[in-house]
């Protein structure tokens, strides 16, 4: 069983930030209020079993930083994902190759965050 189960990335403007990481991952999201906590999902495959998923979160206590806890999202086709980022926001470590384990990169979100990128 993999130890991460969930994960909470902080924004300030749900649309925008919906918006971005549609585009740019070619993805959707599925937005929920949970008991007033604005919530957009990234989406699951159940019953798989590498990896976990998490959420785009709104609030009070939800401050978006390049600091802290880092987001690594696995990623198919890097250097697409790359480019559709560049014309939004900032590529903040390029693509690097890290042997057999593949390649990462880190990126600056639409809300100010450092997301990691994965990929082989």
């Amino acid at each position: 069983m993999n130890p991460v189960t969930w994960f909470e990335i902080p924004v300030e403007d749900m649309e925008r930030a919906i918006a971005f990481y549609e585009r740019v991952f070619a993805i959707s999201l599925k937005r929920h209020d949970m008991n007033g906590t604005d919530m957009a999902w990234f989406p699951v495959q159940e019953g798989a079993a590498y990896g976990a998923t998490g959420t785009l979160i709104a609030g009070e206590s939800c401050t978006p930083s390049t600091a802290g806890v880092m987001v690594y999202i696995n990623v198919e086709g890097m250097d697409e994902v790359l480019e559709r980022v560049a014309k939004e926001t900032e590529v903040l470590v390029p693509k690097t190759n890290i042997g057999n384990n593949g390649y990462y990169a880190h990126i600056k979100d639409s809300e100010g965050n450092r997301i990691g990128l994965h990929g082989h």
